[in-house]
C-alpha cells in the first residue's frame, strides 16, 4: 500500500498533502535553504503521531517534525525528502494550574498566546524568542529557544518540567511531572529539550510558570562608541543589578530600523543599550537609577527611561524590527547566535568588527548582550557567488572567535544543518562520538530528523 494512502488512514486524507505546491509550503524555514519533502502530514493527536512514526520506522522513511518553521539553523528542513510532520494543529492549552504554577500545552500552541493566557491569571512564562507571535512551544522545546529575557530568567529548558513524547520507534512515553523536585533516574526531560527533534517528538509539555513582576521599567542608553557600550554592560552587573533584559544594537542596526521600519531611535549614535528591570516597584526604581549611573560612567551620552507603556512598546518594537528590516537591504540574511561569557562581549564585538572589515561584508551587530548571546547578521545575495564565499569564511571565523573566547556555537537558534560542520570544533571527536551513540541507541534506523546536529 502506498505511503500516502497509509498516512491518510492514520491522520485522515484531508491532513495529508502531496502536490508540489502543497509540499513547497513546508520546504523552507527562517534560513535561505529549501528542501522539498515527499509528503506532508498534519497529525491531530499523540496517537496519530505514534502510528506515523511506527510506520516510518518500519519503512525506513525519514520524518522531519515541524512547528511554525521560524527556525534559523535549518532544524526542521526535510533534507532527505521523506515526511514533513507538521504539528501546528495540536494547539490546545490543556490546563493552566494556578495552584502549582504549571501550564500543560500541546506542541502547536503559539508562544505569545500562551504568555497572554497565563498573564490573565497573574502568572508569567518568561521565554520570549523574537518570533514569539508565530513560533510554537514544540519548536521552542526542540531548539531550546531563549530571547531577551534569558539574562535574568533563562531559556526554555529552565521552564520544562515534564513531557509526553513519541520515541523514534513510535512508543509514547512520559518524563518529569508537576513537582518542583524530581531526581528519579536519568533526566530524560532535559535530554529531549534542545535535541532538535532528533530523539523524540513532543506531543505535550508541562511548563513551569512564575508570578508576574509587579513593575517594569525600560531604559534606553545612547552611546557614541560601540565598545564603550559593551563595557557598560559589565558595569551594570557590577552595580548589583541583574536586568530582565539587556539588548545592544550597533549603528547599522539602528540605521536600518529607522529607515526600513520607521523606528524612532537616534540615528547619529554608534550604539544603544535597551535595558529592562522588573520586580517590586521600590526595587525597580532603585535599580533604574543604578543602571543609569552605570551607563553614564561609561560615557553614555544620554540615558532615558520610558515614561509610559506606549513608549516602552515603541522601544521594543524597534528592537524586534531589526531582523525583518535587514532583509529589505539584500535578499539573503545569515543569522548567527554565537555566544560568549558575558565578560567577553567587548572582545567578541572587536572580533566581529575585524571580520566585517576583513571580508568586506555588511555585518550587523545586535543581540542579547546581557547574557553574551550576540546576533551578528550578515546581509548578502546568494546569487553572488563571490560574496557568498566570503560569507562562508566569515561565518567560520565568527564561530572560531566565539570558541576561542570560551563560548559556544549557539545560544538559542540550535545547530540544525547549518552549524553541524562546526560541532567537532566545540565538542571534539570523543564528545561528538558520545552524542552519536545516544542518537543511534534511541533511533537505530536514523529516521527522526536525520542530517541535523551531526556533521556529514
Amino acid at each position: 500500500m502506498p505511503l500516502i494512502t497509509q498516512l491518510g488512514r492514520i491522520a485522515g486524507e484531508h491532513n495529508v498533502f502531496s502536490s508540489r505546491e502543497e509540499r513547497f509550503c513546508y520546504s523552507y524555514d527562517g534560513t535561505f535553504h529549501f528542501h522539498l519533502p515527499d509528503v506532508v502530514v498534519k497529525p491531530q493527536n499523540a496517537e496519530q503521531v505514534a502510528r506515523i512514526i511506527k510506520l516510518a520506522n518500519d519503512n525506513g522513511t525519514p520524518v522531519f517534525p515541524r512547528g511554525a518553521g521560524t527556525g534559523l539553523s535549518g532544524g526542521s528542513l526535510p533534507v532527505r525528502g521523506g515526511i514533513a510532520m507538521v504539528l501546528i494543529d495540536m494547539d490546545c492549552i490543556l490546563e493552566i494550574d494556578a495552584a502549582n504554577q504549571v501550564a500543560v500545552v500541546e506542541p502547536g500552541v503559539i508562544t505569545g498566546q500562551l504568555q497572554a493566557a497565563v498573564e490573565e491569571q497573574g502568572l508569567f512564562y518568561p521565554p520570549d524568542p523574537g518570533s514569539l507571535e508565530v513560533c510554537t512551544i514544540g519548536g521552542n522545546i526542540a531548539e531550546c529557544a531563549g530571547g531577551p529575557r534569558g539574562v535574568k530568567y533563562g531559556v526554555t529548558r529552565d521552564y520544562v518540567l515534564g513531557l509526553e513524547l513519541v520515541t523514534p520507534t513510535g512508543d509514547l512515553i512520559h518524563t518529569g511531572g508537576k513537582t518542583i523536585k524530581n531526581v528519579t533516574g536519568y533526566d530524560l526531560t532535559r535530554l529531549i529539550v534542545g535535541s532538535e527533534g532528533t530523539l523524540g517528538i513532543v506531543t505535550k509539555a508541562l511548563l513551569r510558570l512564575i508570578p508576574q513582576p509587579k513593575a517594569i521599567k525600560t531604559v534606553l542608553a545612547v552611546f557614541d562608541d560601540l565598545l564603550q557600550a559593551s563595557e557598560a554592560i559589565l558595569n551594570v552587573f557590577h552595580s548589583g543589578v541583574t536586568p530582565a533584559t539587556m539588548e545592544i544594537m550597533d549603528a547599522e542596526a539602528i540605521k536600518c530600523v529607522v529607515e526600513q521600519a520607521g523606528a524612532r531611535l537616534p540615528v547619529d549614535s554608534e550604539a544603544i543599550l535597551l535595558i529592562e528591570v522588573d520586580g517590586r516597584p521600590a526595587a525597580v526604581e532603585e535599580e533604574v537609577t543604578a543602571v543609569a549611573e552605570a551607563c553614564l560612567r561609561y560615557q553614555a551620552r544620554s540615558v532615558e527611561t520610558a515614561g509610559t507603556p506606549e513608549e516602552r512598546n515603541r522601544l521594543w518594537q524597534a528592537r524586534r524590527a531589526v531582523s525583518p528590516a535587514l532583509v529589505k537591504l539584500k535578499p539573503t540574511k545569515i543569522s548567527e547566535d554565537a555566544t560568549v561569557p558575558r565578560a567577553q562581549v567587548p572582545a567578541m564585538i572587536r572580533r566581529l568588527q575585524q571580520i566585517r572589515e576583513k571580508y568586506d561584508l555588511k555585518l550587523v551587530i545586535f543581540g542579547h548582550a546581557g547574557d553574551g548571546n550576540l546576533h551578528p547578521n550578515i546581509i548578502a545575495d546568494e546569487r553572488d557567488a563571490g560574496e557568498m564565499t566570503r560569507v562562508e569564511a566569515a561565518v567560520g571565523e565568527i564561530f572560531q572567535a566565539a570558541l576561542e573566547l570560551g563560548g559556544t556555537l549557539s545560544g538559542e537558534h540550535g545547530i540544525g544543518m547549518m552549524k553541524a560542520p562546526y560541532m567537532q570544533a566545540e565538542f571534539g571527536t570523543r564528545g561528538l562520538a558520545y552524542m552519536r551513540r545516544i542518537k543511534r541507541s534511541l533511533d537505530p534506523n536514523n529516521i527522526l530528523n536525520p542530517g541535523k546536529i551531526f556533521p556529514e
